[in-house]
């Protein structure tokens, strides 16, 4: 996903051979759905970025859901996020809200919080998206685990999840990539049943998944295609898609 107020963060992170960005095909992103995308729906991520999206335009070309970011920290919220989130649900698309976390710059509860507040709710409406965390590769330093340990860096995630699961009913889902995940969390399994996995990974195939999840539930393959934003798919059914959202 990439920052909404400063450049892209898959620019920012081309140094880094682990990064999201590096995982593409000959240096290019995937811009046409992957094998194994065959009857899954197709869905994408939104930010500021995209600015005032055209839903109908969206829809057409075959969103059925999106997710869109509200915060990052407890300091920026997306001023497009209320044209972004409430149009996706108008063209009858399925939506949920996301956070980039700074785990560097407040405790998961407080970022959880501020997301709660501004956006990152959830509904039983069979239309919302659980919330979701997007935790990957500092954008803004060398430090690219936010100096935390391991340790320290799970019991972040824990203090998120707890704190949106308190406050929405839902435990969160997680975006990460794997490489990600294995040098900042040691690889921890802590969160692989009762969290959805939302994997990163530009290629014909999800490839490894992190610890103690047997499968992805949504996977984001491209940063740009045929619908606005980054492009990801639904691992399921349309009818999976909706009791995964109604809870």
């Amino acid at each position: 996903m990439a920052r909404d107020h400063k450049p892209s963060r898959r620019r920012a992170r081309i140094a880094v051979a682990t990064s999201v960005a590096a995982l593409t095909l000959g240096g290019t992103a995937l811009a046409e759905l992957p094998a194994q995308a065959a009857g899954k729906p197709r869905g994408h991520d939104v930010s500021s970025h995209q600015k005032k999206v055209n839903w109908q335009k969206a829809r057409n070309k075959g969103a059925r859901f999106v997710y869109v970011k509200a915060t990052e920290s407890t300091t920026y919220r997306n001023p497009y996020f209320t044209q972004q989130y409430n149009g996706a649900r108008n063209a009858g698309i399925i939506r949920g809200a996301y956070h980039f976390a700074l785990p560097n710059k407040s405790s998961g509860a407080t970022q959880a919080s501020y997301f709660v507040r501004n956006g990152g709710g959830w509904r039983r409406d069979g239309w919302t998206l659980p919330p979701a965390l997007d935790i990957e590769y500092n954008p803004y330093s060398a430090k690219k685990c936010y100096g935390l340990s391991r340790s320290k860096m799970v019991r972040w995630i824990s203090s998120f999840s707890n704190e949106v699961k308190r406050r929405t009913g839902r435990r969160p889902v997680i975006y990460t990539n794997y490489h990600w995940w294995k040098r900042c969390t040691g690889n921890s399994g802590a969160f692989a049943t009762n969290h959805a996995l939302w994997l990163a990974r530009y290629d014909e195939s999800a490839g490894s998944l992190p610890k103690g999840w047997s499968y992805w539930t949504f996977w984001q393959y491209g940063n740009s295609g045929r619908l606005p934003g980054d492009q990801n798919l639904f691992n399921g059914s349309m009818t999976q898609l909706k009791r995964f959202a109604r809870g």
